[in-house]
């Protein structure tokens, strides 16, 4: 670093509501300088705030610090000349302390108070918001310029004017921009990543992305599980789009659940899939009108002769009440390949298969794998539903667990009918709860698999993972659509999915398979994430322009182009919404 550094100015802004796209932004992004000195505490500057606090602010990101090269470098790329200090959202804007020398570790004092450089910027589309620049989260990252965020080492007054003194080097000398690039730009070098992890300034969140970049196989296909989940869930899928499978057999499992088992209609063996995962189909009753597209889990046994699905007929579903009436052995259907990050992982720590409702499937099939290889793991099954009619797999899921030789089984029956049989048929009159969990001796260190309805899931896995039973891991699977992730949006309310507003468009079909709409693309649009956003289909973003990979969502069918072209790519037979536009017909895991 050349030269002295000096804090230039001190920069703060309290939350604000500001319209964006027709919607409320609550957002802390538009700071502006203040004068004379400032009390800078363990989690903000005197007269500062952020408004999202999941994303910003907080003990590892109290003060965020951008550098005036940056902003010449950024009037000259954009060919303005209006900036202000706090343009960028920063609290100090700062002459000296480059992102390509400062590192990460580094601690500097300013005035009466001592800092440490713990992460870059993180960026998402406030910052774009405030620029008027959409792009600006992915320039800040391709070009390398993202910021850095201080933690407060020792509280204290600072001052516009002050030179900045470095006292201490972080360790492995790793600068702000590589960091910045090892886990946004692709390569993600193990060796540099294990280096990186050697930081122990580097903030939790950070410390969490590479160890998953860490743990992520060789030879996986594209992707980074630094970012998202959805680039962490084992092999690509196994063909490309739909193919045709045959209805083998049905099987009535209880009042309202039935299985199908599919095999492949010349009788050739199928592409293993793994223990959680599952089949979307593509139904067609009304011939030429849009497909049912439906997702069910797989609920058998590790076997490549045939897959099983299982269904709850709904009284007002569609498309299982089409199948439960009209499917006969030997009809063909459409099915995309085996999907889902909801697996069983290897390993001997004990396994706790928590479900209730039709969430029984996908840890049945956990289940039957932990049977096929003679697992030694202590396994609990815990099983929730309203009563003995409404219990599928109950003799089934009783000789597998038989054949472990440290399984452990309770069922609870919210309502026991007259024949169902306490201490036989179930043990609990009650619904599956974390007090119960405790009370029957689930074991502390265990994987937990969590699978059920909407009230179960939106209590359960928050409580467990709080309450320290499980803290080797809680893994859940939601059926239907997840929650939505929109940072800093305020009053969004929940509202059934549904065509976008005005006439249809003309180009091709989109399906939301999750959601069970299926549209027709209006290049209007910029993005699939706009088209899904406008037909209330619950999303997931942060930065808009293909950098933090929040949207990463399955392509189940069809192809995209991308403008811009994400910072990344996005895992095989994955899609980065955001930024995408379709080529052709596309089914999305939506």
């Amino acid at each position: 670093m050349n030269g002295r550094a000096k804090l230039l100015a001190i920069n703060v802004g309290l939350p604000q509501d500001v319209s964006w796209h027709g919607r409320t932004v609550h957002t802390g992004v538009w700071k502006r300088p203040v004068t004379g000195p400032r009390m800078v505490r363990r989690l903000n500057i005197d007269g500062d705030g952020q408004g999202d606090l999941d994303g910003h602010g907080g003990e590892q990101r109290a003060v965020l610090v951008y550098q005036i090269d940056s902003y010449r470098y950024w009037q000259e790329q954009f060919g303005r000349d209006d900036f202000t200090f706090g343009q960028f959202g920063e609290n100090f804007t700062v002459d000296g302390l480059p992102d390509d020398e400062v590192c990460v570790g580094d601690r500097y004092r300013i005035g009466e108070a001592v800092f440490e450089v713990t992460q870059p910027r993180v960026t998402c589309y406030r910052v774009g918001l405030r620029m008027g620049e959409p792009r600006l989260p992915a320039l800040l990252v391709s070009h390398r310029r993202p910021g850095f965020y201080l933690r407060v080492i020792t509280e204290g007054r600072v001052e516009a004017g002050q030179e900045i003194v470095k006292i201490a080097s972080g360790p492995e000398s790793m600068t702000v921009a590589e960091i910045d690039a090892l886990l946004y730009l692709p390569g993600h070098s193990r060796e540099r990543v294990a280096r990186a992890l050697r930081i122990p300034a580097l903030s939790p969140g950070w410390q969490a992305s590479f160890r998953a970049l860490l743990d992520q196989p060789d030879g996986e296909p594209a992707g980074n599980a630094g970012l998202t989940p959805a680039s962490a869930g084992g092999p690509p899928p196994a063909w490309e789009g739909f193919r045709p499978l045959r209805v083998a057999r049905i099987d009535a499992e209880s009042r309202s659940v039935f299985s199908l088992t599919l095999a492949d209609v010349d009788g050739s063996p199928l592409p293993p899939a793994l223990p959680g995962q599952f089949l979307t189909v593509r139904l067609r009753p009304d011939g030429g009108g849009p497909p049912l597209i439906r997702s069910y889990s797989l609920s058998g046994p590790p076997d490549t002769a045939a897959y099983r699905i299982s269904v709850k007929q709904d009284p007002h579903g569609v498309a299982s009440g089409y199948l439960r009436t009209h499917v006969r052995v030997g009809d063909v259907f459409e099915f995309a390949a085996p999907r889902g990050a909801f697996t069983l992982d290897a390993g001997d720590a004990p396994v706790l298969l928590v479900s209730a409702g039709i969430g029984v499937t996908p840890v049945l099939a956990m289940l039957y794998a932990l049977v096929a290889t003679r697992s030694p793991r202590e396994v609990w099954w815990l099983y929730g539903t309203r009563d003995g009619t409404e219990h599928p797999f109950a003799q089934e899921t009783r000789d597998l667990l038989a054949r472990l030789p440290n399984a452990h089984r309770h069922i609870c029956y919210s309502r026991p009918g007259p024949g169902d049989r306490q201490g036989v048929d179930y043990q609990t009159a009650g619904r599956l709860s974390l007090d119960l969990l405790s009370a029957v001796g689930a074991p502390r260190a265990a994987q937990v698999y969590l699978c059920g309805p909407a009230a179960f899931m939106n209590e359960l896995p928050a409580a467990l993972a709080a309450s320290g039973l499980a803290p080797a891991g809680v893994h859940t699977e939601i059926f239907g659509t997840g929650p939505a992730l929109n940072p800093g949006l305020t009053s969004v309310p929940a509202r059934p999915v549904h065509p976008p507003a005005g006439p249809p468009g003309t180009g091709p079909r989109i399906s939301f398979a999750r959601s069970g709409l299926t549209v027709d693309w209006d290049p209007a649009y910029a993005s699939l994430l706009e088209l899904a956003e406008a037909c209330d289909v619950p999303t997931r973003w942060s930065c808009r322009t293909g950098v933090c990979h929040s949207c990463e969502s399955g392509l189940l069918s069809g192809s995209v182009d991308y403008s811009p072209e994400p910072v990344d790519a996005p895992a095989q037979d994955n899609v980065l919404i955001c930024c995408a536009q379709p080529r052709d017909e596309l089914v999305l895991d939506l």
